[in-house]
């Protein structure tokens, strides 16, 4: 299994960016979510989405942030608006079945204020 996360970049607070994750293989029936981990600072859950499309985010970036996916593509997405410097990190997919998570490579994400 891998997970190709891009589209990490610089942006100004108050940006947006959009990250993708393709997966080599059927996302149709995992849990794909996003993680980050900022220096210093433990990993922590942003976002995900199950088989049924159903969303559950993080406290803060609900609002800001949203998880998508195209089952077709195998890829998952998560739109980043009203950036913060607190949002700076390395951003992170996984997929998870039945207990069984993998992780891709991160994309650095750096808000400057």
């Amino acid at each position: 299994v891998q997970l190709q996360a891009s589209g990490g970049g610089s942006v100004q607070a108050g940006g947006s960016l959009r990250l993708s994750c393709a997966s080599s293989g059927s996302i149709s029936k995992w849990v794909m979510a996003w993680h980050r981990q900022a220096p210093g600072e433990q990993r922590e859950l942003v976002a995900s989405i199950d088989p049924s499309s159903t969303t559950n985010y993080a406290a803060s970036v609900n609002g800001r942030f949203t998880i998508s996916r195209d089952v077709a593509k195998n890829t998952v997405y998560l739109q980043m608006g009203s950036l913060k410097p607190e949002d700076t990190a390395v951003y992170y997919c996984t997929k998870t079945y039945r207990g069984v998570t993998y992780w891709g490579k991160g994309t650095q994400v750096t808000v400057s204020s």
